[in-house]
Protein backbone atom coordinates (compact mmCIF):
# COMPACT_ATOMS: atom_id res chain seq x y z
CA UNK A 1 0.00 0.00 0.00
CA UNK A 2 2.82 2.38 0.87
CA UNK A 3 4.36 1.88 -2.57
CA UNK A 4 1.04 2.71 -4.26
CA UNK A 5 0.80 5.99 -2.33
CA UNK A 6 4.35 6.89 -3.37
CA UNK A 7 3.61 6.23 -7.04
CA UNK A 8 0.36 8.23 -6.91
CA UNK A 9 2.09 11.03 -5.03
CA UNK A 10 4.70 11.30 -7.76
CA UNK A 11 1.94 12.17 -10.21
CA UNK A 12 0.43 15.03 -8.26
CA UNK A 13 3.26 16.54 -6.18
CA UNK A 14 6.02 18.86 -7.46
CA UNK A 15 8.90 16.87 -8.95
CA UNK A 16 12.60 17.68 -8.57
CA UNK A 17 15.63 15.87 -9.98
CA UNK A 18 16.80 13.26 -7.49
CA UNK A 19 20.40 13.98 -8.41
CA UNK A 20 20.65 17.77 -8.26
CA UNK A 21 17.25 19.15 -7.24
CA UNK A 22 16.41 20.76 -10.56
CA UNK A 23 12.67 21.36 -10.70
CA UNK A 24 10.05 19.69 -12.92
CA UNK A 25 12.00 16.56 -13.77
CA UNK A 26 12.58 13.40 -11.72
CA UNK A 27 16.03 13.02 -13.31
CA UNK A 28 17.65 15.71 -15.40
CA UNK A 29 19.74 14.96 -18.47
CA UNK A 30 23.05 15.71 -16.73
CA UNK A 31 22.33 13.45 -13.77
CA UNK A 32 20.97 10.77 -16.10
CA UNK A 33 24.31 10.77 -17.93
CA UNK A 34 26.09 10.34 -14.59
CA UNK A 35 23.93 7.31 -13.76
CA UNK A 36 23.89 5.45 -17.07
CA UNK A 37 25.88 7.46 -19.60
CA UNK A 38 29.34 6.02 -19.05
CA UNK A 39 30.66 2.66 -20.20
CA UNK A 40 30.59 0.04 -17.45
CA UNK A 41 33.95 -1.17 -16.16
CA UNK A 42 35.47 -3.90 -14.02
CA UNK A 43 35.87 -2.84 -10.39
CA UNK A 44 37.71 -4.28 -7.38
CA UNK A 45 37.15 -3.30 -3.75
CA UNK A 46 40.23 -3.00 -1.58
CA UNK A 47 40.84 -5.25 0.24
CA UNK A 48 39.20 -7.74 -2.09
CA UNK A 49 37.26 -10.35 -0.06
CA UNK A 50 37.91 -14.05 -0.71
CA UNK A 51 35.45 -15.57 -3.15
CA UNK A 52 34.42 -12.29 -4.76
CA UNK A 53 33.37 -12.91 -8.38
CA UNK A 54 34.35 -10.56 -11.18
CA UNK A 55 32.32 -7.37 -10.60
CA UNK A 56 31.31 -4.78 -13.20
CA UNK A 57 29.84 -1.37 -12.35
CA UNK A 58 28.13 1.30 -14.40
CA UNK A 59 28.97 4.40 -12.36
CA UNK A 60 31.02 5.79 -9.53
CA UNK A 61 29.17 6.11 -6.23
CA UNK A 62 29.38 9.84 -5.68
CA UNK A 63 27.43 13.07 -6.13
CA UNK A 64 24.34 12.60 -8.35
CA UNK A 65 24.68 8.82 -8.55
CA UNK A 66 24.72 8.49 -4.78
CA UNK A 67 21.74 10.83 -4.44
CA UNK A 68 19.71 8.92 -7.03
CA UNK A 69 20.42 5.51 -5.47
CA UNK A 70 19.44 6.76 -2.02
CA UNK A 71 16.29 8.45 -3.33
CA UNK A 72 15.19 5.18 -4.90
CA UNK A 73 16.13 2.85 -2.06
CA UNK A 74 15.50 4.91 1.07
CA UNK A 75 12.94 7.53 0.01
CA UNK A 76 10.80 5.41 -2.30
CA UNK A 77 11.31 7.36 -5.54
CA UNK A 78 10.05 4.37 -7.51
CA UNK A 79 10.22 6.08 -10.89
CA UNK A 80 14.01 5.99 -10.66
CA UNK A 81 14.03 2.21 -11.10
CA UNK A 82 14.01 2.61 -14.89
CA UNK A 83 17.20 4.73 -15.19
CA UNK A 84 18.91 2.64 -12.52
CA UNK A 85 17.88 -0.48 -14.42
CA UNK A 86 19.33 1.02 -17.58
CA UNK A 87 22.64 1.53 -15.76
CA UNK A 88 22.59 -1.99 -14.34
CA UNK A 89 21.85 -3.41 -17.79
CA UNK A 90 25.03 -1.78 -19.09
CA UNK A 91 27.06 -3.50 -16.39
CA UNK A 92 25.34 -6.83 -17.11
CA UNK A 93 26.20 -6.56 -20.81
CA UNK A 94 29.88 -6.27 -19.95
CA UNK A 95 29.75 -8.99 -17.30
CA UNK A 96 27.99 -11.46 -19.59
CA UNK A 97 28.49 -10.79 -23.31
CA UNK A 98 26.16 -12.66 -25.67
CA UNK A 99 26.91 -16.38 -25.81
CA UNK A 100 24.57 -18.60 -27.77
CA UNK A 101 25.75 -21.68 -25.87
CA UNK A 102 25.18 -20.29 -22.38
CA UNK A 103 21.38 -20.11 -22.37
CA UNK A 104 19.37 -17.18 -21.03
CA UNK A 105 20.77 -14.61 -18.65
CA UNK A 106 19.64 -15.25 -15.09
CA UNK A 107 19.76 -12.11 -12.95
CA UNK A 108 19.97 -13.07 -9.27
CA UNK A 109 19.40 -10.11 -6.93
CA UNK A 110 21.36 -9.99 -3.68
CA UNK A 111 18.54 -9.99 -1.10
CA UNK A 112 18.02 -7.26 1.48
CA UNK A 113 16.97 -8.11 5.01
CA UNK A 114 13.21 -8.61 5.28
CA UNK A 115 12.97 -5.92 7.96
CA UNK A 116 14.72 -3.41 5.70
CA UNK A 117 12.37 -4.16 2.81
CA UNK A 118 9.38 -3.79 5.13
CA UNK A 119 10.67 -0.47 6.49
CA UNK A 120 11.24 0.93 3.00
CA UNK A 121 7.95 -0.35 1.64
CA UNK A 122 9.56 -1.86 -1.47
CA UNK A 123 12.39 -4.15 -2.55
CA UNK A 124 14.75 -1.75 -4.32
CA UNK A 125 17.20 -4.41 -5.50
CA UNK A 126 14.56 -6.61 -7.07
CA UNK A 127 12.82 -3.63 -8.67
CA UNK A 128 16.09 -2.49 -10.26
CA UNK A 129 16.83 -6.02 -11.48
CA UNK A 130 13.42 -6.21 -13.16
CA UNK A 131 14.03 -2.86 -14.85
CA UNK A 132 17.45 -4.05 -16.05
CA UNK A 133 15.90 -7.24 -17.45
CA UNK A 134 13.34 -5.19 -19.38
CA UNK A 135 16.13 -3.01 -20.79
CA UNK A 136 18.16 -6.05 -21.86
CA UNK A 137 15.13 -7.66 -23.51
CA UNK A 138 14.65 -4.54 -25.60
CA UNK A 139 18.16 -5.18 -26.89
CA UNK A 140 17.29 -8.74 -27.87
CA UNK A 141 18.66 -10.68 -24.88
CA UNK A 142 16.72 -13.51 -23.26
CA UNK A 143 16.67 -12.60 -19.57
CA UNK A 144 14.97 -13.84 -16.41
CA UNK A 145 15.08 -12.47 -12.90
CA UNK A 146 15.42 -15.38 -10.48
CA UNK A 147 15.33 -14.21 -6.84
CA UNK A 148 16.45 -17.54 -5.42
CA UNK A 149 18.74 -16.23 -2.68
CA UNK A 150 17.37 -15.79 0.82
CA UNK A 151 18.73 -15.06 4.27
CA UNK A 152 19.08 -18.17 6.41
CA UNK A 153 19.77 -16.18 9.58
CA UNK A 154 19.51 -12.61 10.86
CA UNK A 155 22.43 -10.26 10.27
CA UNK A 156 23.39 -6.99 11.94
CA UNK A 157 23.08 -3.62 10.22
CA UNK A 158 26.15 -3.27 7.99
CA UNK A 159 26.41 0.50 8.49
CA UNK A 160 29.50 1.37 10.46
CA UNK A 161 31.14 -2.04 10.06
CA UNK A 162 34.63 -2.27 8.58
CA UNK A 163 35.35 -4.69 5.74
CA UNK A 164 36.38 -7.52 8.09
CA UNK A 165 33.30 -6.93 10.25
CA UNK A 166 31.02 -7.09 7.23
CA UNK A 167 32.53 -10.36 6.09
CA UNK A 168 32.08 -11.88 9.55
CA UNK A 169 28.54 -10.53 9.79
CA UNK A 170 27.51 -12.09 6.49
CA UNK A 171 29.48 -15.35 6.61
CA UNK A 172 27.06 -18.20 5.91
CA UNK A 173 24.06 -15.87 6.00
CA UNK A 174 22.64 -16.66 2.55
CA UNK A 175 21.35 -19.79 0.88
CA UNK A 176 19.58 -20.80 -2.31
CA UNK A 177 15.90 -21.52 -1.76
CA UNK A 178 14.56 -25.03 -2.34
CA UNK A 179 14.31 -25.68 -6.07
CA UNK A 180 16.60 -22.78 -6.87
CA UNK A 181 19.46 -24.95 -8.11
CA UNK A 182 17.26 -26.29 -10.89
CA UNK A 183 16.39 -22.76 -12.00
CA UNK A 184 20.04 -21.69 -11.95
CA UNK A 185 21.05 -24.61 -14.15
CA UNK A 186 18.98 -23.18 -17.01
CA UNK A 187 21.31 -20.36 -18.02
CA UNK A 188 24.15 -17.98 -17.20
CA UNK A 189 24.03 -16.49 -13.72
CA UNK A 190 24.74 -12.83 -13.03
CA UNK A 191 24.53 -11.60 -9.45
CA UNK A 192 23.07 -8.09 -9.37
CA UNK A 193 22.95 -5.38 -6.74
CA UNK A 194 22.69 -1.62 -6.57
CA UNK A 195 26.08 -0.98 -4.97
CA UNK A 196 29.36 -2.65 -4.09
CA UNK A 197 31.44 -1.20 -1.25
CA UNK A 198 33.55 -3.83 0.54
CA UNK A 199 32.26 -6.67 -1.65
CA UNK A 200 31.18 -8.74 1.37
CA UNK A 201 27.56 -9.11 0.23
CA UNK A 202 28.51 -10.21 -3.29
CA UNK A 203 31.15 -12.63 -1.99
CA UNK A 204 28.63 -14.26 0.35
CA UNK A 205 25.99 -14.42 -2.39
CA UNK A 206 28.50 -16.05 -4.75
CA UNK A 207 29.44 -18.57 -2.03
CA UNK A 208 25.79 -19.54 -1.62
CA UNK A 209 25.35 -19.99 -5.37
CA UNK A 210 28.49 -22.09 -5.64
CA UNK A 211 27.39 -24.22 -2.69
CA UNK A 212 24.07 -24.88 -4.39
CA UNK A 213 25.84 -25.76 -7.62
CA UNK A 214 28.23 -28.09 -5.77
CA UNK A 215 25.26 -30.07 -4.53
CA UNK A 216 24.36 -30.97 -8.11
CA UNK A 217 25.68 -33.64 -10.45
CA UNK A 218 29.30 -34.69 -10.84
CA UNK A 219 29.17 -33.47 -14.44
CA UNK A 220 28.03 -30.08 -13.26
CA UNK A 221 30.88 -29.88 -10.76
CA UNK A 222 33.37 -30.78 -13.47
CA UNK A 223 32.02 -28.02 -15.70
CA UNK A 224 32.42 -25.56 -12.85
CA UNK A 225 36.11 -26.41 -12.59
CA UNK A 226 36.57 -25.42 -16.21
CA UNK A 227 35.19 -21.90 -15.83
CA UNK A 228 33.77 -19.53 -13.26
CA UNK A 229 30.06 -19.27 -14.01
CA UNK A 230 29.16 -16.56 -11.48
CA UNK A 231 29.83 -12.93 -12.30
CA UNK A 232 28.36 -9.79 -10.76
CA UNK A 233 27.00 -6.48 -12.02
CA UNK A 234 26.10 -3.42 -9.98
CA UNK A 235 24.86 0.08 -10.62
CA UNK A 236 27.66 1.78 -8.71
CA UNK A 237 30.98 1.26 -6.94
CA UNK A 238 33.29 3.59 -5.06
CA UNK A 239 35.68 5.69 -7.13
CA UNK A 240 38.58 3.84 -5.46
CA UNK A 241 37.24 0.51 -6.74
CA UNK A 242 37.38 1.93 -10.28
CA UNK A 243 40.92 3.24 -9.80
CA UNK A 244 42.26 -0.05 -8.44
CA UNK A 245 41.06 -1.97 -11.51
CA UNK A 246 44.08 -3.99 -12.60
CA UNK A 247 42.78 -5.30 -15.93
Amino acid sequence: MRGWWREIGGLVLPVACAGCGRQRTPLCERCGRAVYGERARRVRPSPEPPGLPAVYAAASYEDAVRAVLLAHKERGALGLAAPLGRALAGAVRLAAPPDTDAGPLLLVPVPSAARAVAARGHDAGRRTALAAAAELRRGGRVVRVVPVLRQRRAVADQAGLAASGRRANLAGALEVAAGGSRLLAAGRVVLVDDLVTTGASLAEAARALRAAHGAGTAAGRAAEVERETVVAAVVAASSVAFEINRN
